[in-house]
């Protein structure tokens, strides 16, 4: 069975930082307040899914030197599309001038992982080249006014270029699944605004994230220790450190940009990913583990060999 190498990658990100002073001009809140409960510091704020989607599409194909006519289908993990109809992957698709399916997905915050594995079973079934990006506009769907809320997202997206290969690739484990009986945790009605239970979705979170990971270390015969780097969810890093304690390795050992983005959904794990390579924390050979959780709730972890 073919296997799936990532070939390239590529972040869009909105140029307007909105810190956390000021939000703490317009709600009853202080920097110190959020980031010692968050992590977060600034998150970026503009654009929209397909803007964000496209630039880093085009930063993604760049590093594959992948022309868009290469690329077999475009998959979109989005909570929060341009509009409810058209889809808007198929918008992306018409801007870079591909020729390929192009659909959206929603599985929240674990949306680019499920991406992922959808993208592993099309290459293993002919495809050659996938676009995934993982792309949100949550600040059109947060109550500004919402201390608990506002200070929580922020918006961005990241992409991969995935190709298929003769060998068994660079995927050595994965494990995917949600709980739809959760699904009241973390909830946003068509009009409303993003609603969340925070106590009970930390709660949850944290076991989520370690059994999910830990099923698919099993999967690729390895477990923590041979783990050169975590890629975990941007939600928070309290939540961060906790899995990490509970999976037996130090938070150095994860990438964090929290602190910049806020909570992404579903381009937090590809921005991460992105951050760790271009500060030079990725090495040929390094066993990457990304692990994440989201509204439904869904989860979704994978094992990846990085390549030489």
């Amino acid at each position: 069975m073919p296997g799936l190498r990532l070939t390239g990658w590529g972040v869009g990100l909105p140029d307007r930082v909105v810190t956390n002073d000021e939000l703490s001009a317009t709600l009853a809140t202080t920097d110190e307040w959020i980031a010692e409960r968050t992590g977060i510091r600034e998150r970026r704020v503009g654009g929209s899914a397909s803007t964000l989607g496209l630039a880093a599409a085009r930063a993604a194909l760049d590093v594959a030197h992948v022309e868009p006519a290469a690329i077999d289908a475009i998959l979109l993990a989005t909570t929060t599309p341009d509009r409810l109809i058209p889809a808007t992957a198929p918008l992306i698709q018409e801007a870079l001038g591909a020729q390929c399916p192009a659909v959206d997905l929603n599985a929240a915050c674990s949306g680019f992982m499920y991406g992922l594995w959808l993208s592993r079973g099309l290459l293993a079934t002919g495809s050659k080249r996938i676009l995934l990006i993982g792309a949100e506009h949550l600040s059109r769907w947060v109550d500004w006014d919402d201390r608990a809320m506002a200070v929580l997202f922020g918006d961005g997206a990241g992409a991969v270029v995935l190709e298929s290969t003769e060998d068994a690739g660079d995927l050595l484990g994965f494990d995917v699944g949600s709980d739809g009986s959760l699904m009241h945790l973390i909830s946003c009605e068509h009009g409303g605004t993003i609603q969340m239970d925070g106590k009970e979705t930390f709660r949850r979170a944290v076991r989520i994230m370690v059994d999910s990971a830990q099923r698919a270390l099993k999967e690729a015969s390895l477990s923590i220790e041979d783990v050169s780097l975590v890629v975990p969810h941007q939600a928070n890093q309290r939540i961060i450190q906790a899995a990490c304690d509970r999976l037996g390795v130090d938070v150095d050992r994860a990438v964090s940009v929290i602190d910049r983005y806020g909570n992404t959904s579903s381009a937090s794990i590809p921005l991460a990913l992105v951050d760790a390579l271009g500060e030079g924390r990725v090495k040929p050979g390094d066993v990457l583990l990304l692990t994440g959780f989201g509204a439904g709730m869904t989860w979704a972890s994978a094992v990846l060999r990085w390549p030489g």
